[in-house]
């Protein structure tokens, strides 16, 4: 039974994302603030702050090396420039890139071929408007993607990078983000964590083996403008 780490498990993306995986037949251990509880002997609730990196550090090194990695746990902030909360600033790379790096550095090494890795980014990641602090973090994640990428292939391990646009989950209405309100896409819904969970799923997925170092957006036709 093939055996995922999912950050972000409580709520959201990473909450539909540890469903699905489970739904497919994995073992899942999802990492989050709040402990989950599910009737489900395969999955395992370890809670932990991801922005404490000290016990962050410590949670990971008690757990093993899994087949796959997804990094789902988010926050959203927006403030246009000049009004940036250099505070929130640091929370956010905190969770979005400081909390991937430590993940990868610790289960990398040790993953064998066929293992996975998403980061789940975004896809105003080249940029949007009162969302620099955010975006910086996203863009981010997609050089550290790419740069694993080239790193991992020999070994048979993809890392790539999920990119929603606005998605119904509650980070979609946190309070941070009123100088930047989401935009309803073309399509004239918003993107369902179910979808988002389920190209993760494929990515993750043994026909996804050829596929690494990409960014993937799924936005209903929202970059198209």
């Amino acid at each position: 039974m093939p055996h995922a780490i999912v950050t972000g498990a409580s709520s959201g993306i990473g909450e539909a994302i540890v469903t699905l995986l489970l739904d497919q037949g994995w073992q899942v251990t999802g990492l989050s603030r709040s402990r989950v509880s599910r009737n489900n002997a395969c999955f395992r609730s370890v809670q932990v702050d991801m922005t404490d990196e000290p016990a962050l550090i410590r949670t990971l090194a008690d757990l093993p090396a899994p087949d796959a990695l997804v990094h789902a746990a988010g926050m959203m902030a927006a403030a246009p420039v000049g009004e940036i909360n250099l505070g929130v600033s640091s929370r956010l790379w905190s969770l979005h890139v400081r909390a991937a790096e430590i993940l990868a550095s610790r289960f990398a090494p040790v993953m064998g071929e066929g293992g996975r890795i998403v980061l789940i980014g975004s896809r105003t990641s080249r940029g949007a408007a009162s969302r620099s602090q955010y975006v910086a973090t996203k863009a981010a994640m997609v050089g550290m993607a790419r740069s694993w990428a080239i790193e991992l292939a020999p070994r048979g391990i993809t890392v790539n990078v999920v990119a929603p646009g606005a998605t119904e989950t509650p980070m979609l209405s946190q309070p941070g983000r009123e100088a930047s309100k989401p935009v309803m896409p073309p399509i004239g819904r918003l993107i369902q964590p179910q979808e988002v969970a389920a190209l993760t799923a494929f990515i993750l997925s043994p026909q996804a083996a050829a596929i690494t170092g990409q960014e993937m957006v799924i936005c209903g036709g929202a970059s198209l403008f």
